[in-house]
């Protein structure tokens, strides 16, 4: 019984860790758009941390996503993208996921002016059975004082399929908060940038991230993270990341 309650579990979670992917912070979305015809291809890897009875590995999920810019505009942009899922048992069926983010630029109306997002992820093809639906309001801003950098803070808010985001007990979970910060690390070096990171719900989306990322080049970058689930039934996971644009 325990083996089957952790697989669906992990089934769930999984489901909310590989949502199809608008630019993010580690897990969830982010303010950035892709730039005008800047082609974003991101290949995730999902590692339980957590064993089955007797010692066995619980297997790791996959997506394989690309998303593109399709607004030529300094002040605000439009990205879309698809996503394609694999690891998920029978959801494997019906593997694809879009998304959507229209996006107005940090200052593009004044230096008061935060960064803001306003678009919709995990939207699948079967009604309530992939369809999450997650639409989501987002500001972000970076934090300067005497010369300091002090990173970028983000806030949103975030509404799902209240027939799939639920919580341990089965009841609708599908609302809450979105809280980042991010810095890139430039006394060490300008490839390195650290985010800490919080989506709210017991659902499968709700978690408390941490991770780093490394730019190997201006195009190619490896991010390695780790989520813990705000729901204590659910297995934490291992991210690893690796982005190309071109």
């Amino acid at each position: 019984m325990r083996k089957l309650i952790l697989l669906t579990a992990l089934i769930l979670f999984a489901v909310g860790t590989v949502a199809a992917t608008p630019t993010t912070h580690i897990w969830g979305p982010s303010t950035d758009i892709q730039p005008y015809m800047k082609w974003h291809i991101t290949s995730d890897i999902y590692l339980p941390m957590e064993t089955l009875p007797g010692g066995a590995m619980i297997p790791p999920v996959t997506n394989l996503g690309i998303t593109v810019g399709v607004l030529n505009n300094p002040k605000y942009g439009l990205e879309l993208g698809i996503d394609h899922k694999a690891g998920l048992g029978a959801l494997d069926n019906k593997p694809l996921y879009f998304n959507v983010k229209f996006g107005l630029t940090e200052e593009s109306f004044g230096q008061a002016m935060p960064a803001v997002a306003l678009g919709m992820y995990d939207f699948g093809s079967e009604a309530d059975v992939t369809d999450f639906n997650l639409l989501y309001l987002k500001a972000a801003k970076t934090l300067k004082a005497g010369g300091t950098d002090f990173g970028r803070c983000s806030v949103g808010f975030f509404s799902g399929n209240d027939k799939l985001l639920l919580d341990g007990a089965g009841e609708k979970d599908n609302s809450g908060l979105m809280i980042a910060w991010e810095r890139t690390l430039t006394e060490v070096s300008d490839k390195l940038w650290i985010c800490a990171e919080y989506m709210g719900t017991e659902s499968a989306y709700g978690t408390v991230n941490f991770g780093a990322a490394w730019k190997f080049a201006d195009n190619v970058g490896v991010l390695v993270g780790y989520d813990i689930p705000n729901n204590s039934n659910l297995p934490a996971t291992a991210t690893v990341q690796v982005d190309i644009d071109f």
